[in-house]
């Protein structure tokens, strides 16, 4: 993918090389018959109709979201990531401009989403982010967590190398928090709280729909010929490497489709090249198909 190094974005928290912290209470999304209300707001893309309620969250940890981007104990000595970061903040910016753009050709506010480098731990929201849970979006505190060692083991335990296979991370993440801004998440979890039946199978149409989102941003960059050779089979790469049923299969040699979160790998996929072929957020809709 084509990019241009320049200063960390000014929604990048570096906590990298911070004190390993606990966190606060909430719930984290989207590690890598209600329906019709969720319709309703893609389609404010097109009519700006709904928003959601518009309003921000307060965080909990607003007095480290201004000013110096580093973390309370900064990198100590040459960053060894420091090409990686940059790419990572800029891939966030671009994606953020797009939606920012998107939204504001609709009549309506986007807000920015922070993205919090750490390593091992830190403090979040959403009770706490770890390596351990991987890229993640907390809405209590619109922040994206990224612990830079997973890209390896996207690359060396999912096979899924190249930097926009990293870029489709950081995009699928903020879909998700497209999804908050819009009020679609807190409809999710309102209905999965009043059907637990329904719960898994409302997960996966939300993760499917961060994936189309995410084709969506990436069919701007071939629009603006940031993509290279081989680029678009990385970002797909990655999509089918975290389907659930190959984390299953490579972690217990089964598949368990009752217990699925986030999708298959073919359903990953093919809602990832829905938003890219389209290039249109209305095309993002999961929740009104019946069959996924």
């Amino acid at each position: 993918m084509k990019w241009r190094r320049g200063k960390m974005s000014r929604d990048v928290i570096d906590r990298r090389g911070a004190p390993r912290v606990g966190g606060g209470a909430g719930m984290a999304i989207g590690g890598l018959g209600i329906p019709g209300l969720l319709i309703l707001a893609l389609v404010f893309f097109l009519n700006g109709g709904f928003s959601g309620d518009g309003t921000a969250i307060d965080s909990p940890f607003d007095d480290m979201q201004g000013g110096d981007t580093r973390g309370e104990a900064p990198l100590e000595g040459p960053d060894p990531d420091a090409r990686l970061a940059q790419f990572v903040s800029f891939v966030l910016d671009d994606v953020q401009n797009f939606w920012e753009d998107t939204f504001s050709g609709s009549g309506r506010e986007y807000r920015r989403a922070k993205l919090v480098l750490f390593e091992a731990g830190t403090n979040s929201g959403c009770g706490g982010a770890t390596e351990q849970i991987g890229p993640h979006y907390c809405p209590a505190d619109e922040n994206v967590y990224l612990d830079l060692s997973f890209f390896k083991d996207l690359r060396t335990d999912f096979g899924a190398p190249g930097d926009f296979a990293q870029a489709y991370v950081v995009a699928h993440e903020i879909g998700h928090h497209v999804q908050h801004v819009m009020g679609i998440n807190e409809q999710v979890r309102r209905e999965q709280e009043a059907d637990q039946d329904q719960a898994n199978e409302l997960s996966i149409r939300l993760e499917l729909q961060a994936d189309c989102l995410a084709g969506v941003w990436a069919f701007t960059t071939f629009e603006r010929d940031l993509l290279e050779s081989g680029d678009l089979r990385e970002g797909l790469d990655a999509a089918a490497a975290v389907g659930d049923d190959r984390i299953q299969e490579e972690a217990t040699g089964s598949i368990d489709r009752e217990s699925w979160t986030h999708g298959s790998s073919e359903q990953r996929v093919e809602w990832f090249t829905n938003g890219y072929e389209d290039g249109d957020p209305n095309a993002c809709d999961t929740f009104s198909v019946d069959e996924l």
